[in-house]
Formats: structure tokens, sequence, C-alpha cells
């Protein structure tokens, strides 16, 4: 588990202390026009789903808290990426975000469990075990790390793209460099369909499809759509072998500086949010296969019979994360998901 910066990630922060200024960047407990300034940082364009949602927060907290909390939204990876601003978090420079549960599993290492592969059939069942108890407990694991974990939104079943070949069968993914999630479970699954996995920010990956340091990359529709994937990638296969979940998290240090009324604002803005941006995500979803058919991709199944031979292809991956994470755990959400 990294609880503390790194050098590079210090570097980093510095660095975009002396671009932005040291007034816009708000310390915990410091004011600006007599408010809380509570800064949220995200990586995904400005019009994806969780960056709205983010501006929902960040509209409904100050409401809620009488205007005593205001937040700013900054998107596109601009305060790096999510790896960077979680552990800014920690430090207390960035105040909140939304980053997918693979990512946070890098601080709590429980959340590796919700990236199992194909471990849920549908959005409904992730909904309930996500804002049901298994979820919340989980959610308990991230204060010791410096993090309060809030909620659960949403970024979606992820699929597979590349500019190789049609992907239609297993076969097919092998040999293709994949971009991840910087995450073990995301880097061990790809392995174990014969792909070479990639993990990098997200924010290096438009650059990293168009110069060809990856063949490919699997992500929602909407971070596809938004980010303009479709500019440097052919295929897209309906894969849907991950649904991933991203937490809103608030910085413990910003938590600790806030009264009681001020968290339950908090608390409350997040929920609020949490259903509006869910309810955007659904609705990329809906627009976003024409939208990438107009433009040229070509979208695909995966042949008859293809996903339960990944599937079983798969199952040691279970294993692993039962071993790592707790048998209990897992056994726990597969019997939640089911």
């Amino acid at each position: 588990m990294k609880k503390y910066l790194t050098l590079t990630s210090l570097a980093i922060i510095i660095c975009l202390l002396l671009v932005t200024g040291c007034s816009s960047q708000t310390q915990s407990g410091e004011k600006k026009d007599g408010a809380k300034v509570m800064k949220l940082g995200i990586v995904t364009n400005k019009d994806r789903s969780l960056t709205k949602g983010l501006q929902k927060f960040a509209e409904l907290v100050e409401k809620e808290s009488g205007g005593t909390i205001k937040g700013e939204v900054f998107s596109d990876g601009v305060l790096g990426g999510d790896r960077q601003v979680l552990e800014a978090l920690q430090m207390g420079t960035v105040h909140g975000t939304a980053v997918s549960t693979g990512v946070v599993a890098a601080f709590a290492p429980r959340f590796d469990a919700f990236d199992l592969p194909f471990l849920f059939k549908d959005k409904a069942t992730a909904y309930k075990v996500f804002d049901g108890p298994i979820g919340q407990e989980v959610l308990q694991d991230l204060p010791k790390s410096s993090l309060i974990g809030l909620a659960y939104w949403e970024n979606g079943f992820r699929h597979l793209t590349n500019n190789k070949r049609e992907v239609r069968t297993a076969d097919d993914i092998k040999g293709l460099k994949i971009r991840t999630l910087e995450s073990k479970v995301h880097v061990e699954t790809w392995k174990t369909l014969g792909a070479n996995p990639t993990p990098m920010s997200f924010s290096q990956l438009y650059t990293a499809l168009e110069q060809g340091v990856v063949d490919g990359q699997e992500n929602p529709y909407g971070n596809v759509v938004t980010s303009k994937f479709n500019e440097v990638q052919k295929y897209l296969t309906n894969t849907g072998h991950v649904y991933n979940a991203n937490v809103f998290i608030v910085s413990k240090v910003f938590w600790d500086s806030l009264t009681d009324k001020e968290r339950d604002a908090v608390k409350k803005a997040a929920e609020e949010s949490k259903v509006y941006q869910r309810k955007l995500n659904e609705e990329e979803d809906q627009s976003s296969v024409k939208f990438l058919t107009e433009k040229g991709m070509k979208i695909n199944e995966l042949n008859a019979g293809e996903k339960d031979k990944i599937m079983q292809m798969l199952e040691p991956i279970y294993k692993q994360v039962s071993t790592a994470v707790g048998g209990d755990l897992v056994d726990r959400l597969i019997k939640a998901a089911k």
C-alpha cells in the first residue's frame, strides 16, 4: 500500500503550485471569499459524466453548506493522473475526486475485489452491491490512508478497443499491447488472456494510442467518446469485462477541518451527485454506440461461446484476488452479485 508521495508526484504538485499560483492552491482550512474552498480534481474530459458529477457536487455542497464550502473543479488531468491526485488528497492540497476502484486499490487493497472480471451481470446488481453492506464496509478501509470514501459513482462497463484487428474471439486478444489501469488485477487479467498490458495514466493515453506505444485500451463508452479515442482506434468490441465504479473520495485532512454541519453537507451532496452522475452515465451509454458508428468505428460482439471461454480462462484471477484480499470478501461478493 502506498500512503506517501513519491518524489515524482511531489515534483508534479510543486510544479502545479508554480503554474497556477499559490493563491489558488487553497490548503485545508484556508478560505476564499469567506468560504472554505474544496479543490476537486479528476482525469476525465470536461464533458464526461464523472466531471459533470463533480460540477454538480460543487453546486450542491455550496447550497447544502449555506455557502461555507465552495467547490472548484479541475478536469482533464491538469492536477495529475489518478494516483497523483489521490496522493495530493493525502497531503490536503487537493480535497476531492472520483477515482476508479482499480486505482483506489493501491491505497486500500480490498478494492481490488470489485474489479474482478465479469463479476457483475448488470448495473442494477452493481448498484445493489456498492450501495449495500459490502460496498459501505470496504469504504471504511480508506481513512487509514488519509482518505474518506463517501459514495460510489459510475465509470461503467469497460470495453476493448484497438487499432490492429477486430476482436471476436479469445485468440484475437493475444499479442495486443493494451493500456490498462494502474491496477494489478487489470494487468493480470490481460496477461492471462495473452495480451501485453501496459499500465499508464489516463491523461497519457490518447498520445500513446496516437503514437502506437500501445495498440489498444479498455474503457467505458463515455471515455471513448469524450476523449475521442475513435480518432486513433478502429475497432471496439463490446466485452463488458469489468463493471467499473468510481469512488467519490475526500481528503481526510480537509474532512478533519470541517464542522459537523459541513460534513453532513458534503455527505448529502456526494449522495445526490451520485444519483445525478449515474443517470448521465447511462445517457452516455445510450448515445455512444450510434455516435462512434457514425464516426466510422467498427463495433462488434464476441462470437458465440467466446465470452464463456474467456471467463473460464480468467478463473485464476479470482483465486489470486481471494488469496490477496481474503476469501470471505470475494465469496460474499460473488454471492451478492448473483
